[in-house]
């Protein structure tokens, strides 16, 4: 089933989304440590109680650099592990990759991801 723009709102989904996963790009497959340097470093504003809370704000923050959202709201998910799109008459959530979410849950000295056995 093909979904149709319901409003101009919808018409606009596709390059918001595109625009923000190009910013993430440059976060994902990065170690926390790194992650938090590129935050720092591209917004200009050092974490000041680096809580959860405040690491997911900078990886939004990031994200919707520079992006016209044209009526789109964005919110990291509760779990950390995606940016969620609402506004129009469907939403839509991207991946932020392990990585970032193991950031926003641990910040930059967040453990590594633990290896699967291959049998």
């Amino acid at each position: 089933m093909t979904l149709h723009p319901k409003t101009l709102t919808d018409m606009a989904l596709a390059p918001v989304a595109a625009e923000i996963d190009l910013n993430l790009q440059r976060l994902r497959d990065k170690s926390p440590a790194d992650i938090d340097y590129e935050l720092g470093l591209a917004l200009d504003r050092p974490l000041h109680e680096n809580t959860r809370e405040e690491r997911a704000d900078h990886v939004l923050l990031m994200a919707l650099r520079n992006v016209e959202r044209h009526g789109w709201q964005a919110a990291i998910t509760e779990d950390g592990s995606r940016l969620h799109l609402s506004g129009g008459s469907v939403t839509l959530d991207l991946g932020l990759g392990d990585t970032v979410m193991r950031y926003i849950e641990g910040g930059k000295t967040a453990a590594p991801r633990a290896e699967t056995a291959v049998a």
